[in-house]
């Protein structure tokens, strides 16, 4: 890197070097997924208490990201400080905890002084490290490796590829840790109310659809001129066509109107069900919103007809009155 840097490269030549040297760090982790990272997932997993994730400098930054990305998909986790522990913050663990200490080195000393009380109150200890001959090694009862070849620093010095490597590590014990839980979107709305993340699960089809009197549901024997009165006395842009038991058929859609009148020179004796658009895309209500909103965007449409599970329509979502919740 420094002879890089002496041959003057550009100040892009040096951005893309970083990248280069922090995605081949983290690619590298991939060999290192094994049955050490199986443990710790299995320790993590059968906790009874919570996570407490412990670092000094930037792998304590790195350690509160891990903490809050594993509270927010399902398992509780807090962070402490290691220089505090020892004035009283180490109260913070129990017995029923599992600690996650992280130190490039593992010879941080603020670290290892947090070791007798661990090994006192006998919580399980899981180390992400870079020297995996270290003292914090050699203590912990899983040790995941987290060693890179070089950092992005021309210097050799500041932490970039080992932080970028420690993060992307947590990140991937946080989703197996989800997948292991089962944690779904609906989940999100715990921890997620407010923001775009949980106004995609905050609401359901059925808190949004239209319903009762102002549904456009039409016979499928009524006329195409009647049914286009319709569509205009409802202000919806679509009808729902239905049989004599009250099943859907079809849509009929501004867009179905001006193919037809393109297409027939006459439609005074067209019916609804001669001019529809047949098994058109629905929901349930028990949907998310967020789903609806992906079928109208990926066919182009701007209403979805909701029907239960006897295909007799019960509701209509359209797209405006998503965008106006904020579903993205």
């Amino acid at each position: 890197m420094l002879e890089t840097l002496n041959k003057m490269c550009t100040i892009s030549d040096l951005a893309k070097e970083v990248f280069e040297i922090e995605a081949k760090s983290v690619l590298k982790l991939k060999e290192r997924v094994g049955a050490d990272f199986e443990k710790a997932i299995e320790i993590l997993y059968n906790c009874r208490g919570r996570v407490i994730i412990t670092g000094m400098g930037k792998s304590g930054h790195i350690g509160r990201k891990i903490a809050a990305t594993l509270s927010s998909t399902g398992t509780p986790s807090y962070f402490l400080h290691p220089a505090e522990s020892t004035h009283g913050d180490s109260g913070l663990i129990t017995r029923d905890d599992v600690v996650v200490a992280i130190s490039n080195s593992g010879e941080t000393a603020e670290l290892l002084n947090l070791l007798p009380l661990i090994e006192r109150f006998g919580v399980p200890m899981i180390a992400m490290t870079g020297k995996m001959n270290s003292t914090l090694a050699q203590k912990s009862d899983v040790t995941i490796d987290i060693s890179v070849d070089k950092e992005a620093c021309p210097l050799g010095k500041a932490p970039t590829a080992s932080t970028t490597a420690t993060l992307a590590m947590g990140d991937a014990m946080a989703i197996c840790l989800l997948k292991k839980r089962g944690f779904t979107e609906e989940d999100f709305l715990m921890f997620h109310p407010s923001g775009a993340l949980g106004k995609g699960v905050l609401y359901k089809v059925s808190d949004l659809m239209i319903t009762g009197d102002r549904l456009p549901i039409i016979n499928a024997a009524k006329s195409f001129h009647d049914t286009i009165q319709f569509i205009s006395d409802k202000k919806l842009g679509c009808a729902i066509i239905v049989d004599d038991s009250g099943s859907m058929l079809g849509v009929l859609t501004d867009g179905d109107i001006r193919r037809t009148l393109l297409k027939y020179d006459s439609t005074a004796n067209l019916l609804a069900r001669d001019v529809m658009t047949q098994d058109p895309k629905v929901v349930q209500a028990s949907d998310l919103a967020a789903k609806a909103l992906h079928i109208m965007e990926k066919h182009s449409i701007t209403s979805l007809v909701v029907c239960d599970s006897f295909k007799k329509p019960i509701g209509l979502v359209h797209i405006h009155d998503l965008l106006k919740k904020g579903i993205a």
